[in-house]
């Protein structure tokens, strides 16, 4: 007998498991169903098992329910099993069950495997709330369950993430003391996460400083740190890095060049820019699209803007390494020279050659011809970009209702705000500022506050220029107590007036009193 139900009881499981392979979940339901009313016995090990396959599916829904069923009978799941369910519902972010699976087990003294918290631990970090993660992780050991060095470089990064960064130095020392060793991935998120903070010399000092001849770091630790000493200005110790990491074996790549190419182009070292293209073509790395830009804005940013331009037709094209970026760098110095006509040419020029100009290319053109007065150029580029389907950014469309605005076109700046809020573009701080400020200088207060209320119920914080425009119209009108409540608001968002306009604002009280 016993042998004829060990047969029936491996037939049901067997068929349980082909049904829910197949996605046919109701029928293996209803097998699981049929089998408990027979003379089969159902044990835990069942629950397991069924609860296992609908959890490898994907179907949380029908094992939480089965979990349900089996927990009132005293049967409970197996330590694998919990730690697979944890797994999967993270993938569905369902927190709630994770808990309540969490407070299950440890009333029953199990605990989940290493890969489940770990999983756990990321989906709470992957959701800000590294600081719950922090007591998960804290609590780790005394449920017997020894975190690793994966657990602390999660968490670690995610306390990075929501500014907790005392917290994350803190737990890197406390695994240090714990004898882990942190491998590249939780030096990399240590680097990122104190550069990030601007705390470059800390980074250097634990992990290069306190750890250089414990430890083959890889080329992305070095390169982070080289990023973080370029990004607070200190190119010497940047430089030493490149010289140290060479010294032990670790040759620069291109991200290495290019971080200090982008200093060096920023910093109008130009000489130096070169010299570092030199040496990377020496060092057999062939220098790519970012490292020939860089180099560009740098000439253009020095005023050298004919030598870019040559340097682009004579080594960079040749190389099939210009693009619309290249371009749009060069169209911008001419532009910004007063030369908008020569860029306008070179716009043609890139047409010819095969690059698509971008909304960058059209915002820098237009704006400099309608700042020039030539609206007849303006319009017909803004008809070649609708020609070519290029859709106006939110740059674009405040460029153009800024220079209506200046212009006295107040009704047709309404027409291009409101056309940007169909295209589904939402109004930003400078946007709202542009159309403000045509609206004080046509005097048309009231407009200009309902604006200004407008912007705090959609939560689009006002800035200083937006309170200098409001309490300066405010002021022109003589509606002076209106004007001091919005100093009183500007105060309060840690704003000061400048002097101009606080004289202005203090003048007129005065009058007013004496008058």
């Amino acid at each position: 007998m016993y042998k004829t139900l060990a047969i029936n009881r491996l037939r049901y499981r067997t068929l349980i498991s082909s049904f829910v392979t197949t996605g046919k979940f109701d029928q293996a339901i209803q097998v699981f169903v049929k089998m408990t009313n027979s003379d089969c016995r159902v044990f835990g090990i069942d629950y397991n098992q069924l609860i296992g396959v609908f959890i490898r599916y994907s179907q949380f829904s029908i094992a939480e329910n089965f979990y349900n069923a089996m927990v009132p009978q005293g049967f409970t799941l197996s330590s694998f099993t919990y730690s697979r369910f944890i797994c999967g519902l993270c993938k569905v972010h369902n927190l709630l069950l994770i808990q309540k699976l969490l407070d299950d087990m440890y009333k029953l003294s199990v605990v989940p495997d290493l890969w489940a918290y770990n999983v756990y631990l990321g989906l709470l970090c992957s959701k800000n709330l590294a600081d719950m993660a922090l007591k998960i992780l804290e609590s780790m050991s005394e449920k017997g369950r020894e975190p690793d060095v994966v657990s602390y470089t999660i968490v670690i990064s995610g306390l990075f993430r929501i500014g907790m960064c005392d917290k994350a130095v803190q737990l890197w020392h406390s695994m240090s003391k714990k004898g882990i060793t942190p491998d590249n991935k939780a030096l990399r998120a240590l680097v990122l996460g104190l550069c990030d903070t601007g705390k470059v010399e800390l980074a250097y000092e634990l992990t290069l400083g306190a750890m250089k001849n414990r430890i083959n770091f890889s080329l992305t630790i070095y390169n982070a740190l080289i990023n973080g000493f370029c990004q607070v200005g200190r190119i010497d110790k940047a430089q030493s890095i490149k010289t140290f990491m060479k010294k032990n074996g670790c040759e620069p790549d291109l991200v290495t060049y290019n971080v200090l190419l982008n200093y060096c182009c920023n910093e109008l070292m130009l000489d130096e820019a070169l010299k570092l293209m030199k040496n990377m073509e020496n060092s057999g790395i062939e220098p790519d699209h970012y490292s020939y830009n860089q180099l560009l804005k740098g000439l253009c940013k020095a005023h050298r803007v004919d030598k870019a331009y040559m340097l682009m037709i004579n080594e960079i094209e040749p190389k099939g390494l210009s693009d619309v970026v290249s371009y749009n760098t060069i169209v911008k110095a001419l532009c910004n020279t007063r030369r908008s006509k020569m860029g306008y040419n070179l716009f043609g020029e890139m047409i010819q050659k095969g690059i698509l100009p971008d909304v960058v290319t059209f915002t820098i053109l237009i704006e400099a011809f309608l700042r020039e007065g030539n609206s007849v150029l303006a319009n017909k580029l803004l008809d070649q970009m609708n020609q070519k389907g290029i859709l106006l950014d939110r740059v674009l469309y405040t460029t153009i209702l800024d220079h209506m605005c200046k212009n006295g076109n107040i009704d047709m700046a309404y027409n291009v705000f409101y056309d940007m809020v169909e295209q589904g573009i939402a109004h930003d701080v400078v946007c709202y500022n542009a159309l403000i400020n045509g609206l004080c200088k046509a005097s048309r207060i009231s407009e200009v506050m309902r604006l200004y209320e407008e912007m705090q119920s959609k939560n689009c914080h006002a800035d200083e220029v937006t309170f200098k425009l409001v309490i300066g119209g405010l002021i022109r009108v003589k509606d002076l107590t209106m004007a001091c409540s919005v100093w009183d608001h500007m105060m309060n968002r840690g704003f000061t007036l400048d002097k101009d306009v606080s004289d202005a604002l203090l003048n007129a009280m005065l009058l007013k009193g004496t008058s």
